[in-house]
């Protein structure tokens, strides 16, 4: 997909910029903006741990004190497999230990990041903070069950997609706060659980969400989208 450059960002951020997805989203800001108006932020380019908020506070901090603000902020971190596992098929492989790892990359991490992150949007021009969701984090679009901590993890970011859009909409009155849904990247990872789902590439992905992010308004701000631009049940 070719983007367009209606509606580019002037200074952008990637969280998670290490992963398939954040690396591949870098490079297609970069197709769209000068290289230097695209950070990036990742753990093992950066020590950036988005599971620990000393480390989340001092990297905004840094932004601060150099007079930053963004007018899209994209965070790409998440786990499919925390620990090493899989999704769970049935309650009786619920593990807490798993469940309180999801919780801790796919839900606490992205709250603490708009805590710390969404005050560096811009204020005086319509700015994005999009997080990656999971359409299976619909309670309104499950009807298999299953795969409890990554569901109820995602589900649980999508609340606070919505908390925050409301609060930061009264300080950042052109701000707009969404969840994304990529689809199902082509990875080795993700084979196995690709059957009967819409798949994509990294790069593909990553097009198809800044398109989108490229056209929401601060109307869309608080809701749940997939990489069409179609919205989602909550």
């Amino acid at each position: 997909m070719k983007i367009s450059n209606a509606g580019a960002p002037q200074n952008a951020l990637v969280i998670g910029a290490s992963g398939g997805i954040g690396n591949a989203f870098v490079a297609a800001l970069c197709d769209l903006m000068p290289g230097d108006a695209v950070n990036a932020l990742s753990r093992s380019g950066d020590g950036f741990d988005v599971t620990d908020e000393k480390s989340i506070i001092a990297a905004a901090e840094q932004f601060a004190s150099d007079g930053q603000s963004f007018d899209l902020i994209f965070n790409a971190a998440g786990t499919l497999e925390p620990a090493g596992e899989g999704p769970e098929k049935s309650f009786d492989a619920l593990s807490p230990e798993v469940m309180q790892a999801a919780f801790a990359t796919n839900t606490i991490g992205p709250a603490l990041v708009l805590k710390h992150f969404a005050p560096l949007l811009s204020k005086d021009q319509r700015s994005v903070f999009a997080t990656l969701s999971a359409r299976v984090g619909s309670i309104g679009d499950n009807r298999l069950g299953g795969w409890m901590s990554y569901r109820s993890s995602k589900a649980a970011l999508n609340q606070i997609v919505r908390c925050a859009s409301i609060e930061f909409a009264r300080s950042h009155r052109q701000s707009v706060i969404v969840a994304l849904h990529p689809g199902t990247i082509e990875t080795a990872l993700t084979k196995k659980y690709a059957k009967g789902r819409y798949t994509d590439t990294s790069e593909g992905a990553a097009r198809s969400m800044i398109s989108v992010l490229q056209y929401l308004t601060p109307k869309d701000t608080g809701k749940f989208f997939d990489y069409a631009g179609k919205e989602i049940l909550w």
